[in-house]
């Protein structure tokens, strides 16, 4: 028989093995699941990736109007229906260039993201722009943007501030005034240099006639972008804290509590989707300036109302929808950086841009854009300025007491609701029935008259 002692030294023998075998089986288990599940995340991240940007939201339902447009060129060669299709299929390129690039703002802070969100925002406009011009459609690109400006001033933050006014109407609204201030500031000298080569052409007072006028617009560009970068200097560097939320607190706790407004895309992919989708904007863009002229031949619609009032609809869809967002979610000071931002660096930054570009090209682009619009232009500048300057003007009074405390923060905050942002939304109108009766004048009748 084997004695108790005998027994205990064969088991303990034994169990330093089993313990062992156990554990590397464990372990290699483990890294085998690890290795698995790392090479499914990798297969699946694509996947996922193109899933949220294309397939998620219901406005991808209108791609495939891009292809057919191109299909259309080709097969049937009807300018109105690929003008039609082209604009369906840009309108959803346009929102999710705007969806990758608030994306990427999660990853570069507050700042740079709403430089951002303003910059590719507008990349609609710039390659459509870029492609007229090329072509020669000098007009096209001269009422492209204004109409830009328009929609964005109009259009964009008359609807903002009418669904944030119904959402949030049992609180008031408020915004810092100080940023929206500047920028109204520097659309009224682009308005200033746009007025001048206008003018001058139209009083016939140019020294060498059809010279001095082009000469003086590519002077005011590039004073213009002198001008914005040095904004852009003020904004990031100089004066930082001038348009920081006025409460600042509150916004943070809002957006930690908010699930929503964690990032869906990592850094990289929201760079290559940005690159992917600005391509493909740039490829649908030349058949859609290319059915300009005849859609309007078929639509019976003036080329004006099309490059004024269509075009810029459909690139700034990004802006649209998010600054609908923010201000349903009572974030007006973003709403108002992409609006308001927007119309800046299209008046400041893509206006002079293409005059620069033109001269490269040897297109003969000018900041004169005639009468009309500028006239407009003027007019539109002056009410959304005096609908921001005015809300200082109404809590001044409300706040009287507070301005010992507070000292000179307490007139920096603006109000919006929804009734200014009805007001917004008519002007607009009475802007689109404009342009849909006004026949632009051909080069002939400018010099003749």
């Amino acid at each position: 028989m084997v004695s108790i002692e005998e027994m205990t030294e064969l088991e303990s023998d034994e169990i330093p093995f089993s313990l062992s075998q156990a554990t590397s089986f464990h372990i290699g288990h483990h890294t085998a699941l690890s290795t698995s599940w790392f090479l499914k995340k990798m297969r699946t991240a694509p996947l996922r990736s193109v899933y949220i940007v294309l397939i998620k939201a219901k406005i991808n339902m209108l791609l495939p109007f891009g292809p057919l447009a191109i299909l259309l060129r080709y097969l049937t060669g009807k300018h109105g229906w690929v003008f039609f299709f082209s604009l369906l299929g840009i309108t959803p390129l346009a929102e999710r260039l705007g969806f990758a690039t608030e994306q990427l703002a999660f990853y570069t802070g507050a700042t740079v993201g709403g430089l951002l969100n303003a910059t590719f925002g507008n990349a609609t406009e710039m390659i459509i722009s870029i492609y007229a011009l090329k072509h020669g459609m000098i007009r096209v690109v001269q009422q492209s943007l204004l109409g830009s400006i328009l929609s964005n001033m109009l259009l964009v933050l008359g609807c903002a501030f009418f669904a944030g006014g119904i959402k949030n109407h049992t609180k008031v609204q408020e915004f810092n005034k100080a940023a929206a201030l500047v920028n109204s500031g520097l659309l009224l000298m682009a308005v200033m240099g746009l007025t001048s080569p206008a003018v001058l052409h139209f009083t016939r007072t140019e020294v060498h006639f059809g010279k001095s006028e082009l000469a003086l617009s590519r002077f005011s560009g590039c004073i213009m972008l002198v001008a914005y970068a040095s904004y852009l200097f003020f904004q990031l560097k100089s004066q930082p804290n001038l348009y920081s939320p006025i409460d600042e607190e509150r916004e943070k706790i809002e957006e930690d509590s908010d699930e929503e407004d964690a990032p869906e895309l990592t850094q990289r992919e929201a760079i290559c989707w940005l690159a992917v989708l600005t391509l493909w904007v740039s490829i649908l863009s030349g058949y859609l300036v290319d059915a300009i002229e005849g859609a309007s031949d078929s639509l019976n619609m003036p080329v004006a109302f099309i490059s004024v009032i269509l075009l810029p609809i459909v690139g700034n869809a990004a802006e649209h929808a998010s600054a609908i967002m923010f201000a349903i979610k009572n974030k007006l000071d973003i709403t108002i950086g992409v609006a308001i931002g927007s119309s800046t660096q299209i008046a400041m930054f893509v206006i002079p841009f293409c005059v620069v570009v033109g001269w490269f090209m040897g297109q003969p682009m000018d900041l004169n854009f005639q009468l009309f619009e500028t006239a407009t232009l003027f007019i539109a500048v002056l009410v959304v300025a005096f609908m921001l300057q005015v809300l200082h003007i109404c809590n001044l009074k409300k706040k009287e007491a507070k301005i010992d405390l507070l000292g000179p923060l307490s007139i920096l905050e603006g109000t919006s609701n929804y009734f200014k942002g009805l007001m917004l939304i008519l002007c607009y109108l009475i802007v689109a029935a404009s342009f849909f009766v006004h026949v632009d004048p051909s080069k002939d009748d400018d010099d003749d008259g």
